[in-house]
């Protein structure tokens, strides 16, 4: 698709893209779907993981009660996370970064793919698959794309968990107070791929709109804050940002 014919871009959203200087992104797992991550939310009490949800295996709970099995199922993530690669979405944002002078990226995704795709400074309200933390000093480590993740802390060689937010757990210090100062400044706010149900995340597109912001959605389906936005694009992420 050539970004001349790209569908449902009004002339007020090309208007504020070219007067923009601060941005703020925020993508969910949408964006990643589209280079063939799974979600693993398939609703109700769907089995994901040897009979177990996906918000058992990836609890707060679970990590309390059975480290190894959670280090297997996140084992397992990333043994699928490499065969794929950053898509057209991520692609686009991260070329933002020369767009716009003031560029806050903001996921609650896990992958890495933003930053594989080239994006800086990405603030991850829910952590990295790619790295683990101490479960005493908090140190982090990073886990090697290829070979094996380490299996104690280099510091003080106790266990090393998922550097993952959980069900049940709270936000790394700092992330989402960072997003909200970045999101009560800006002038302009995406919301991609993101269903707008996961709080404190879904927050941020309102405390933007509260503070002047023009708030767009991109999504392939309208959302819990679709309206709330100023403009709704429902597409594909992948195919409506190059076109923007």
């Amino acid at each position: 698709m050539q970004p001349a014919t790209t569908p449902n871009i009004s002339a007020e959203l090309r208007r504020r893209v070219e007067t923009a200087r601060r941005v703020l992104v925020l993508t969910g797992a949408g964006v990643s779907a589209e280079s063939g991550v799974p979600t693993f939310r398939g609703g109700g009490n769907s089995a994901v993981w040897k009979g177990l949800p996906f918000d058992v295996i990836s609890s707060g709970a679970m990590l309390e009660r059975n480290l190894p099995a959670v280090w297997e199922w996140f084992d397992y993530r990333r043994d699928v996370l490499r065969a794929l690669a950053p898509n057209a979405a991520h692609e686009a944002i991260a070329s933002w970064q020369e767009r716009f002078a003031d560029l806050t990226l903001v996921t609650q995704n896990v992958d890495g793919l933003h930053q594989r795709a080239g994006s800086r400074n990405v603030v991850e309200l829910h952590g990295n698959i790619w790295r683990a933390r101490c479960t005493v000093c908090r140190l982090v480590h990073e886990v090697p794309s290829e070979g094996e993740r380490p299996e104690a802390c280099d510091e003080c060689g106790n266990e090393l968990r998922p550097d993952v937010v959980l069900f049940g757990e709270m936000l790394p210090p700092g992330a989402f107070e960072f997003a909200l100062e970045r999101a009560a400044r800006c002038e302009m706010c995406f919301v991609i791929g993101t269903s707008g149900l996961v709080y404190p995340a879904a927050s941020l597109p309102e405390v933007a709109q509260s503070s002047g912001a023009f708030v767009c959605e991109i999504n392939p389906e309208r959302t819990a804050l679709s309206s709330m936005c100023d403009e709704v694009v429902v597409g594909k992420a992948g195919e409506v940002l190059p076109g923007i």
